[in-house]
């Protein structure tokens, strides 16, 4: 997609380190520069380097590319970094991912917070990746969207019209487990494709118009990176909502069943650490994560007028008064 004089000047791994070289590590991200959420998960990101002995205007230099919400621009961002000559790619996101990729099939990258990497492409097998492309997936695969429909609808017996805030980015990988676990739920949904946090506005109303019972947010990064927003809608409107990040329960929103976002992160360091040290990307098996956590918001219930049955309670992990 570059220039072929640049992808010649990138080795297809980095070398084992070496004394004295600054190492580039490009970071391609759809997300915006400056928000808490985003702040806190490039901390995570820096910190698992610092604890290996990385550190950023020392031994690394980090170029970031942001296409901070237009993800047309991700393609053009990633030939930035091509011709940077960076030694490593941090793309976030499937689509971060992808661009990288098409990019490059020589420098290493590392995906993190991706969806069903196998299903999209971006890799042969979670076990054996192949390529040039490794990294952290968010969840275990699109059947988690599945479980949180029930857990909706077991915390909240009444929901019967389920708004669904999903980016078309994830449509196809999430939205066919989603419409198998509604059926099997008797439920309704109303999917609702959001590109931009510029679209949230018009799709709540759009709930509200549609007399929707409940909402469910599917995960993509957008919807981390504006979580704190999409809680005050959900408030705004009364509408319970499942959210795939513990953050958004934390700001307010009903509930999640969620892995640590900061610690996929945390990990993917250590990726970065492995390749600039010698590994290939195609021998680092992709890693899920172990342990998921439902939180809930008592006191959002009971803003909502809602009783969380005890059968559901007992099973979280943490419950916010």
């Amino acid at each position: 997609m570059f220039l072929a004089l640049s992808l010649l000047a990138v080795p297809s791994t980095a070398a084992a380190q070496q004394p004295g070289k600054v190492y580039r590590i490009g970071v391609l991200s759809n997300a915006p520069p400056t928000t808490p959420e985003v702040s806190r998960l490039w901390g995570a990101f820096r910190q698992g380097l610092r604890e290996r002995g990385w550190v950023e205007g020392q031994n690394v230099v980090i170029e970031r590319r942001l296409s901070e919400g237009q993800v047309e621009r991700l393609p053009s961002l990633a030939a930035e970094l091509v011709s940077l000559k960076a030694d490593i790619i941090v793309a976030v996101g499937n689509a971060g991912a992808r661009a990288a990729k098409q990019a490059t099939s020589a420098i290493p990258i590392v995906m993190v917070y991706a969806l069903d990497p196998v299903a999209d492409g971006l890799v042969a097998s979670l076990a054996r990746p192949g390529g040039n492309i490794t990294g952290v997936t968010f969840v275990v695969g699109p059947e988690i969207v599945g479980k949180h429909l029930e857990l909706l609808k077991e915390a909240v017996p009444k929901v019967s019209r389920v708004a669904v805030l999903l980016h078309p980015d994830r449509r196809a990988i999430l939205l066919g487990e989603t419409q198998a676990a509604a059926q099997a739920l008797a439920v309704k949904l109303q999917p609702l494709e959001v590109r931009s946090p510029d679209e949230l506005e018009g799709a709540f109303a759009a709930m509200t118009r549609e007399r929707a019972s409940g909402l469910l947010v599917l995960p993509h990064p957008l919807f981390y990176v504006h979580t704190r927003r999409i809680a005050d809608l959900a408030a705004k409107s009364r509408l319970p909502a499942m959210f795939p990040f513990r953050e958004s329960v934390e700001a307010g929103g009903l509930m999640a069943y969620a892995t640590s976002a900061p610690d996929m992160f945390h990990r993917a360091a250590t990726y970065v650490d492995k390749i600039l040290k010698g590994a290939k990307p195609a021998d680092l098996p992709v890693e899920q994560p172990t342990r998921f956590e439902l939180v809930i918001n008592l006191k959002t219930a009971k803003a909502l007028g809602l009783t969380i049955p005890q059968s559901v309670l007992i099973r979280a992990d943490q419950v916010i008064q």
